[in-house]
């Protein structure tokens, strides 16, 4: 009995992804929309396709009783001036206002940190995700909730490093998991919510990483401590998924009880059409009573736009 269900309708159609099987008699308790990547912009009429997307996702006859943003939700914070970042979050916001009737929870990425034109922002009170929090109107950056008798884990996945940020939880952050953590009934499966994954075969793809002769995979594309992390989860056996987004690219790697998803882009290659295999899309994760989830990624069939 795998511990959940992935499934796909993508360029390579279903058969493209494993198919894991729930028990047939388990009650759902919750239906998710994950919506990961938007990056949300001005240009490509990112704002039309942003709104199609939400009218699919409210539409569906068997609709979502959440929605889950998964990060990078505007186009790019990092290194832009204030009235750039500023368009950016008036078009998220207003779209989402006009287009969607689903509550939300959302979930920030590495391109929603704003770090001053030429990282000169440093004393601002807006720096780094302060912004985001903000306009998502979120007390701290990576946060809980309890819903339908699941436990929802909401990290916070960007360490800023240089001129970058590599994918890593810092010590308060980590410390603050292992209290939920051990604090959450045995009895309570969790779900983990990052926009980097912790864990993911796509990261592989996702550039010329074996270019060197060996696989490496940056620590910008999935958790640099991803061991320590992995640890935790070994012993809480509640750790039933982690869910991210943030390469565009769509896989599940299972690895000691624990299903690591990784699901594809709304705006898939930064609306400009797909993103190696993998057009602009959503996710529908379906969770029951006993553990077990089902996660489907379904392409809208946006046309990228000049």
């Amino acid at each position: 009995m795998k511990a959940g269900a992935l499934t796909a309708t993508s360029a390579l159609g279903a058969a493209a992804l494993p198919k894991f099987q729930e028990k047939p008699d388990a009650e759902r308790v919750l239906r998710i929309a994950h919506l990961t990547d938007i990056h949300v912009q001005p240009e490509r009429k990112a704002a039309e396709g942003m709104t199609k997307t939400l009218e699919i996702v409210n539409g569906l006859s068997d609709k979502p009783d959440l929605i889950l943003t998964g990060g990078d939700l505007i186009m790019d914070a990092f290194g832009q001036s204030k009235d750039r970042v500023k368009t950016q979050w008036d078009i998220f916001t207003r779209v989402l206002r006009e287009s969607n009737k689903i509550p939300v929870r959302h979930c920030v990425g590495n391109h929603d940190f704003w770090n001053g034109a030429g990282g000169q922002g440093k004393e601002d009170p807006m720096f780094g995700h302060q912004w985001a929090q903000d306009v998502l109107e979120l007390e701290k950056p990576y946060y809980e909730f309890d819903q339908a008798g699941w436990k929802f884990i909401v990290l916070q996945s960007t360490s800023p490093e240089g001129g970058g940020y590599k994918g890593r939880l810092d010590e308060e952050q980590f410390e603050w998991l292992t209290g939920v953590l051990q604090s959450t009934p045995k009895t309570t499966p969790v779900l983990v919510l990052s926009h980097i994954p912790i864990l993911s075969a796509s990261t592989f793809f996702d550039g010329d990483n074996e270019k060197s002769g060996n696989w490496v995979v940056p620590g910008a594309w999935m958790h640099i401590d991803a061991r320590r992390i992995k640890d935790l989860f070994l012993k809480h056996p509640n750790v039933k998924v982690c869910v991210s987004g943030h390469v565009h690219l769509v896989d599940v790697t299972e690895y000691l009880g624990v299903s690591y998803v990784c699901n594809g882009a709304v705006s898939g290659g930064w609306w400009g059409g797909n993103y190696q295999e993998f057009g602009p899309g959503y996710t529908i994760i379906d969770l029951f009573a006993d553990g077990t989830f089902r996660n489907t990624y379904t392409e809208t069939g946006w046309v990228a736009q000049s």
